[in-house]
């Protein structure tokens, strides 16, 4: 088939490789390079940086809103788009213009977290299962019917960065199960109850509340890892907690109870990966060897 690829964050190159490994990829469409790092230079997106080492035609327009890149889209006489993460909305014309219009992977069980920010919102929210839905796109945010999903379950381990790599590949494999049977593929029309839908996460939610139940701690730093990392205050400066479990353990919000074990409203969190500012994660054990703090010790938030 012949394919148009639009995509951009590194959750969008697993699908790339597997779609160019079988099919013929007409065009990549990507969001434009955004400076970065500390010389704030213009970076390609992961999409566009896999695109150009495979050969592959990339575009990176600002819009699509416009007649003349919608006439330059149609040009490709594309059989199939497929649409991961891309950051743009597309006009109807565009999503009109394949044989078989675009196809979204989309990293939630639809209805449920619709929107940017799924894999984040379904572990703060505690959920059981989140999974992987194809979809075919209609004008609505995440709306479409959809054509095949996969669940897999959310476990106490699963920080955002492990759920996102799971989910990635995921969806890389089942894009493929859908391009394979396009012609046979029945849409389903998703449920009209079990809406909700992911904000973007705002840093603004980083800063760690002690005062809350330690379920609730443990999975905000695990939602947030590792962008943008949940954090608190501490004697050795700012601490990002990159993952916790909750334990038992009783004391006031904040306190240390042993080791990076920290007591919560309810319960504790003990805390596996931490990162200092300007520092590497390390493991708890490694980060103690260097900066224990005394039982007692109460951390801000």
């Amino acid at each position: 088939m012949r394919v148009v690829f639009m995509g951009t964050p590194d959750f969008s190159v697993p699908a790339l490789d597997a779609i160019h490994a079988a099919h013929e990829v007409g065009c990549v469409y990507t969001q434009p390079p955004r400076p970065a790092g500390r010389g704030k230079k213009d970076r390609p997106s992961p999409v566009q940086a896999r695109a150009e080492a495979l050969g592959l035609l990339v575009r990176h327009p600002v819009s699509l809103k416009e007649a003349e890149a919608q006439a330059a889209f149609a040009a490709l006489n594309a059989d199939v788009a497929v649409v991961v993460a891309y950051g743009l909305i597309l006009p109807q014309a565009v999503l009109d213009a394949p044989r078989f219009g675009c196809l979204n992977i989309h990293a939630s069980l639809l209805p449920r977290w619709r929107g940017a920010a799924p894999i984040h919102r379904a572990i703060m929210a505690g959920d059981a299962e989140t999974g992987v839905c194809i979809m075919q796109m209609d004008a609505g945010l995440d709306t479409g019917p959809v054509l095949l999903r996969e669940a897999t379950p959310i476990t106490e381990r699963d920080t955002t960065a492990r759920l996102h790599d799971r989910l990635s590949d995921m969806g890389a494999r089942l894009i493929m199960q859908a391009l394979s049977q396009l012609n046979s593929l029945v849409p389903h029309p998703q449920p009209t109850v079990g809406v909700t839908y992911a904000e973007k996460i705002d840093k603004s939610e980083a800063r760690i509340d002690w005062a809350q139940p330690a379920e609730g701690v443990a999975r905000q730093i695990r939602a947030l890892s590792p962008f943008p990392g949940a954090w608190c205050d501490s004697p050795a400066g700012r601490l990002k907690l990159l993952d916790a479990r909750a334990v038992a353990g009783n004391g006031a919000p904040g306190e240390v109870l042993d080791g990076l074990t920290i007591a919560c409203g309810t319960g504790a969190v003990q805390v596996l990966t931490v990162q200092r500012e300007g520092k590497r994660a390390s493991d708890a054990e490694a980060f103690l060897n260097g900066h224990r703090f005394a039982p007692g010790t109460v951390l801000g938030g």
